[in-house]
């Protein structure tokens, strides 16, 4: 905790200094996306000032420092989560894109008719969306590690779950929705007990947890850039080389062709066959300062503030008359969901938005844990390394305001 120094890091991001509705603005909606660093920031403009040009195609000076620091960036991720190769990196869109990729290219190449997906039920949608739209196509089934009433998941169900024809299993590292932090690890090893392949969902924990892909064993692996203080459409897909090498493109065009002629087409090798057409360039060389910069503060100091400051929020909102906590797993990132009897979490969400309050109300992209928690939705307030103990005072304050008016 030495290095943290929470008001260089606040001084850092700009936004934080702006007023909303009057009001200074108080931001508790990094589950969605997480504020940008002056470092990301300048990056980008310095990236249109300096550099703007094509990558991987041109011999021109401009062309070769884009393609150049672009590269850098890949590096820099294979670091951030250990990869023991840099070509297991593909640079995506973002984590729907990620889940997508392998939904189409690993699901429809070594999944079959009768064969089983197991997902949890505390996904997001996207976790959820691809591998239905597979087993239209492909006749599987998909089956669903179920949860209690804390948002645990019931490791018992699912090791009755695996057999042998699960095929692949995708769960989230940490939920969206209700903070849980999955035991992702032991899922991993029970899978690979079956052979079945495990893609897990990181995009609301690479910015929280350290995550280490060859200690975890893990075949798949996604996240997003913007969820990391980085720039928007832009994110990463880690795939064992093996498993990439044995699936067929994604999508067809660009650097994902090494010949091309009318008769036939030669692809290229890792990681460029899964990088069809002109990447979000910019967004791909920013994404390296948003690395540096977490790395500058530390993961660990990161999560250890986000913790203290968790528990800090959770004792406080407590004091609320009438609220419920949704998601009070033993194992919790820094999100706090909860619902207000009497309220509706549209109405508490609208009144701490004029009170300059930015927060997420609603089914968070993922209505079945709304559904098994018999609610239309949440209020939910999701933490980041810049958020201080006095906001989670403002919150609370604006709740109460809330709550008063209310009911």
């Amino acid at each position: 905790m030495e290095r943290f120094n929470i008001d260089k890091i606040r001084a850092d991001f700009p936004i934080l200094k702006r007023e909303v509705n009057g009001k200074p603005l108080v931001y508790l909606d990094n589950g969605a996306t997480t504020q940008k660093p002056s470092a990301v920031i300048d990056s980008i403009v310095r990236y249109y000032t300096d550099m703007n040009s094509n990558v991987h195609r041109g011999v021109h000076y401009l062309s070769q420092i884009s393609t150049d620091a672009f590269e850098i960036t890949r590096k820099k991720v294979q670091a951030f989560i250990h990869a023991a190769e840099d070509r297991e990196i593909i640079i995506t869109k973002g984590t729907t894109d990620g889940i997508n990729l392998i939904a189409t290219c690993y699901g429809r190449a070594f999944i079959q008719a009768g064969d089983e997906i197991i997902i949890s039920a505390m996904e997001h949608h996207s976790n959820i969306v691809p591998w239905q739209m597979l087993c239209d196509e492909k006749g599987c089934k998909i089956r669903v590690i179920p949860m209690n009433d804390k948002g645990e998941l019931d490791m018992v169900a699912y090791e009755n779950l695996l057999n042998e024809k699960t095929k692949l299993v995708a769960v989230t590292y940490v939920s969206n929705a209700l903070g849980t932090i999955n035991p992702v690890g032991q899922i991993i090893s029970m899978a690979h007990q079956y052979g079945a392949v495990v893609l897990v969902d990181a995009a609301q924990a690479v910015q929280h947890i350290r995550i280490d892909v060859q200690n975890l064993d893990v075949d798949f692996l996604v996240f997003s850039g913007h969820k990391m203080y980085g720039p928007t459409g832009v994110g990463v897909l880690y795939g064992k080389e093996d498993l990439l090498n044995a699936m067929p493109p994604y999508q067809g065009g660009g650097d994902m062709i090494k010949e091309v002629t009318f008769e036939k087409t030669t692809y290229n090798e890792l990681p460029f066959k899964f990088e069809a057409g002109t990447p979000n360039i910019e967004a791909g060389i920013c994404l390296n300062e948003a690395i540096d910069y977490i790395n500058s503060i530390g993961l660990e100091s990161i999560e250890a503030h986000e913790l203290e400051l968790l528990q800090y929020a959770t004792e406080k909102l407590s004091e609320v008359s009438g609220i419920r906590f949704i998601g009070t797993a033993e194992h919790k990132c820094s999100v706090i969901s909860f619902v207000i009897e009497g309220t509706h979490p549209y109405d508490v969400g609208v009144i701490l938005d004029k009170l300059g309050i930015a927060v997420r109300t609603g089914h968070h992209c993922a209505q079945p844990v709304m559904d098994r928690f018999g609610i239309p939705g949440t209020i939910r307030a999701s933490l980041a390394m810049y958020n201080t103990k006095e906001e989670i005072d403002v919150l609370v304050a604006g709740i109460q305001r809330a709550v008063n008016m209310l009911i």
